[in-house]
């Protein structure tokens, strides 16, 4: 793939990570696990190193915008992943080529590939070359409830729920907090000067312990 910037030593690398599971036994699903945790490092030490001002929250709200299925099936469209897929036909004509999810999947498994044929900074220069500057995937911080629950629903989850379970401080002044739940099991906590601001906080904690395989 010449628009992947990269030339693979073991093409069959390649060819598993294009490999839909309609496609056969050799597929891609094992690579887009190894490539979603290989994403989301890489993307955590770019972020980590760009923007030395950031809390913990404004980095794990970039970062997931920029780790998506929304972002990734838009890269996976460019690099011209969908017309290399190789899928059964009943895949192919229900749209398999351009499902959001099937792209996703598909960039994880060809960043795997890369980094097991070339190494961690092989994919780096994949990374750098083909994922857009996060200023220009920006969408703004009220929108954590929104990008939750496309985390959650990315795999036929329910959307999540929320509900205020504390109050304090004065009445002129109180202080939310808010929970944030999945299939009724609490994810995290936040608080917020109103209670919307504490279900969005709630929705940024939850994101970033998804981020880091702790949810």
């Amino acid at each position: 793939m010449e628009a992947l910037g990269y030339t693979f030593r073991d093409e069959g690398l390649l060819r598993r990570a294009l490999t839909h599971p309609s496609a056969g036994k050799e597929d891609n699903q094992r690579l887009e696990f190894l490539g979603d945790a290989v994403l989301q490092y890489l993307m955590s030490d770019r972020l980590y190193r760009r923007h030395p001002e950031d809390r913990e929250g404004a980095l794990t709200h970039r970062r997931a915008l920029l780790v998506c299925e929304a972002s990734l099936s838009q890269i996976a469209g460019k690099l011209g992943i969908g017309e290399a897929l190789m899928m059964d036909r009943g895949e192919e004509q229900t749209g398999g080529r351009t499902k959001p999810s099937v792209l996703c999947d598909a960039m994880e498994a060809v960043l795997a590939a890369v980094y097991l044929d070339g190494g961690m900074e092989a994919a780096r220069a994949v990374l750098e070359r083909c994922w857009p500057d996060e200023d220009q995937v920006s969408r703004p911080m009220q929108d954590s409830k929104g990008q939750l629950q496309e985390v959650l629903q990315k795999n036929g989850g329910e959307a999540p729920t929320y509900r205020i379970i504390g109050e304090s401080g004065p009445p002129h002044a109180p202080v939310f907090e808010a929970a944030v739940y999945r299939d009724g099991m609490q994810l995290a906590t936040g608080t917020g000067k109103t209670k919307k601001q504490a279900e969005q906080a709630a929705a940024v904690s939850a994101l970033a312990m998804l981020a880091d395989g702790k949810a």
